[in-house]
């Protein structure tokens, strides 16, 4: 491989980084987002090596900016795998990206509905075929004032106890100064290029809890784990000291860790 994409991994083809099938609309979307990206963002990868190329993953991550799908998306297809991501039902009632969202084969949660178990039902399905399903384990883009993982939900736990399948922590840092935090600002698009980081690290030990009742009481265990591993991973990309507790939405404030 050459020096230019050793360093720069985004600028390989795709029909040499990913063998598995996709859709055509899937391709195609993954070469545009690949072509646009780079007029709003300074790419800085890490840790694609603790991908794995074959069989099912479920990739927990940071969530700061309505941005992230894409940048993640991207990310994970040059690493050498298609992502099916967890997303609210509401995108897929918006023109255009609805359909994209089926043609891709996302999968829709349906949160505070009678459908809202037919989201874990899907991505165990995909997880079944060897697929890659991604998830954000706060279930939202943050409220935390200073961008670090708040409370979680519990469905990113219940996947991977549930099935077994290996859990890659993947945080990204940036993605919020192009297009805002959980508030969209579309001016932010204009105002040049960002500095956007992304970096995997190795699959999350969950060892200690095989055979184990899954009971909320241990979901919430593993979501704190997930959590306090990603937190930790954005502590060590961005050189900041994480805040004591974690911020909880619904009280507006951070909240003393269990």
């Amino acid at each position: 491989m050459s020096r230019d994409l050793a360093t720069r991994p985004w600028k390989r083809p795709l029909s040499q980084v990913i063998t598995e099938p996709a859709s055509r609309t899937f391709r195609g979307l993954a070469r545009f987002v690949n072509a646009v990206v780079p007029l709003v963002a300074r790419r800085h990868w890490e840790g694609q090596e603790h991908i794995p190329q074959t069989g099912p993953v479920i990739v927990v991550a940071t969530h700061i900016s309505n941005a992230d799908p894409v940048l993640l998306g991207e990310y994970l297809i040059w690493s050498g795998r298609w992502v099916h991501f967890l997303g609210k039902s509401d995108i897929w009632k918006v023109p255009v990206l609805g359909w994209l969202g089926s043609a891709c084969e996302q999968i829709p949660v349906y949160r505070n509905t009678d459908r809202a178990s037919e989201s874990l039902v899907h991505a165990r399905e995909a997880l079944v075929k060897g697929q890659l399903v991604a998830i954000y384990p706060e279930g939202t883009i943050t409220r935390d004032p200073e961008g670090w993982p708040m409370t979680g939900r519990r469905g990113a736990a219940q996947l991977a106890l549930m099935t077994g399948a290996p859990v890659v922590p993947v945080v990204q840092v940036g993605s919020d100064k192009i297009l805002g935090g959980h508030r969209i600002e579309l001016r932010r698009l204009f105002s040049g290029r960002h500095d956007v980081y992304l970096k995997a690290g190795p699959a999350i030990d969950l060892g200690g809890y095989e055979g184990r009742e899954l009971t909320k009481e241990l979901a919430d265990e593993v979501t704190d784990l997930f959590l306090e591993t990603l937190t930790a991973m954005r502590a060590e990309l961005t050189g900041l000291t994480p805040p004591d507790g974690r911020w909880d939405m619904r009280v507006g404030a951070r909240v003393a860790a269990q």
